[in-house]
């Protein structure tokens, strides 16, 4: 994918750039397992807390909140900041390694809802290479020689949703906004997602929400281990958009 072109210098972005007030915007508590505990974090939380002072309140500082003897990360993975929906955090540091593990191994499987801006007509399969573009952190590129392998599943949920095409993403490999640039790009699903502050064509310049419409991104399916018992849990949230 080209570059944006309007976007100014990182410490500029920075600058311009404002988190959401969420305060009195409460995360979904799904369910509280032995060591762990599963919520559904609202668009415009951050996941872990930012390195500013003004940037604390994120998931999992939500989640020692409500558990402060949690010991350990806690974090086992992350969503975008403008990406909603299902994560799972550990209570412990034994939790924490195998969830993990789990991770690492691609044992854990995750499954997003997206609206995007018109039906795809592609294969199923996105398999494009991504890296990060120095020169417009936090984007990514796609590079066939230097970039990461990514590799996205995706399906037709509704072709005549309001704002576009609904879909289902299943991100095989987990790269930074790899279902983001995989939607966007032409050689992926060329339909880039609605309200995308990135990659979609009304993209802006401070990285704010087009048209003050949230990324209609959303992790809608989660399964994995139980770190205990070893059965599978497995975890189903609606996206609100």
């Amino acid at each position: 994918m080209p570059r944006k072109g309007q976007l100014p210098p990182l410490t500029k972005r920075r600058l311009e750039f404002k988190l959401p007030d969420l305060r009195d915007v409460p995360v979904k508590w799904i369910e509280e397992g032995e060591g762990w505990v599963v919520i559904s974090k609202p668009s415009g939380l951050l996941s872990v807390p930012g390195k500013d002072p003004a940037h604390q309140d994120s998931a999992q500082l939500r989640v020692k909140r409500r558990y402060p003897s949690a010991t350990g990360g806690m974090v086992a993975h992350r969503l975008d900041l403008p990406t909603s929906g299902l994560m799972v955090f550990a209570l412990n540091k034994i939790t924490l390694a195998e969830l993990n593990r789990q991770f690492a191994q691609r044992e854990v499987e995750k499954a997003y809802t997206a609206i995007l801006t018109h039906v795809p007509h592609v294969d199923p399969d996105i398999k494009l290479a991504l890296r990060l573009d120095p020169f417009q952190r936090p984007l990514q590129i796609h590079d066939p020689i230097h970039g990461k392998p990514c590799h996205t599943r995706w399906r037709l949920l509704d072709d005549s949703h309001p704002l576009g095409a609904k879909v289902e993403l299943i991100p095989i490999t987990g790269r930074t906004h790899q279902l983001r640039v995989h939607a966007a790009h032409p050689l992926g699903l060329n339909a880039p997602i609605i309200g995308d502050p990135h990659y979609s064509v009304e993209a802006r310049a401070d990285g704010g929400a087009p048209h003050g419409r949230r990324l209609h991104l959303h992790a809608s399916t989660l399964s994995f281990a139980d770190p205990n018992t070893g059965v599978m849990r497995h975890f189903i949230d609606e996206p609100d958009f």
